[in-house]
């Protein structure tokens, strides 16, 4: 049982970095290849992650777009290699909630800004199921879960739910960011035009995409020692 549960440690924790590996490189090269139709290199504080993969606007499209997806898909295999390891009831609906949000970031990549109602669809889900995979998280350590716990990821579990909470709460609304009433700010954010240089609907979705990227790095990394 120790020699499968290592096995499964050491499975969980490569793909987990690879998946980690393909979302961060994949961003970062996009960013640094990003050219607006200004002729603008990318900011954080006023350009979003659908604006990187937008095909025919972001020359590195494909590049985000594939880091996203089979980022992902690697984060997936983390996930359910860890739900073997079993060890808090608590553990198994935090698994499965971050399964649903990789598989809504994965869509996001697969289905790009220029599929819009199916892009935007995905970016709800991973919103949605990223906010109540940090919660589960919090419950997970509140019920003395101890195979992901760490200092670090309680504290980045905590900002990553304060994060996810705060974006669904705010897009709901209506602050004048977008020309429809009444639609959650991120179904037209990437349409919204002019913008001022910093734009707090994309500063706060870079904040809660960066503070999850940093928690899914803790949590893969808790495995480090197992293997």
């Amino acid at each position: 049982m120790i020699e499968k549960s290592r096995k499964l440690s050491s499975l969980a924790f490569k793909f987990g970095v690879l998946g980690c590996v393909g979302l961060i490189i994949g961003t970062v090269l996009s960013v640094l290849g990003f050219q607006d139709f200004e002729g603008h290199g990318f900011n954080f504080l006023n350009h979003t992650l659908s604006e990187l993969g937008n095909y025919g606007h972001s020359k590195f499209a494909v590049v985000i777009n594939g880091g996203l997806f089979f980022g992902s898909l690697s984060l997936i295999m983390f996930c359910l290699f860890s739900i073997q390891l079993m060890d808090n009831r608590a553990l198994y609906p935090l698994l499965i909630a971050l399964v649903c949000t990789f598989i809504s970031l994965a869509a996001a990549g697969l289905f790009p800004v220029n599929v819009y109602h199916l892009h935007t669809a995905a970016l709800k889900y991973f919103f949605y199921s990223g906010a109540v995979s940090s919660f589960l998280y919090l419950i997970y350590i509140l019920m003395k879960g101890r195979l992901f716990y760490s200092r670090w990821n309680a504290l980045t579990g905590i900002l990553t739910f304060i994060s996810f909470l705060s974006f669904l709460l705010f897009s709901h609304q209506s602050f004048g960011l977008t020309m429809i009433v009444g639609r959650p700010f991120y179904q037209e954010m990437v349409m919204s035009l002019p913008r001022p240089d910093i734009w707090w609907p994309a500063t706060l979705e870079w904040i809660c995409i960066g503070l999850f990227m940093l928690w899914t790095l803790g949590l893969v990394t808790s495995l480090r020692s197992r293997e």
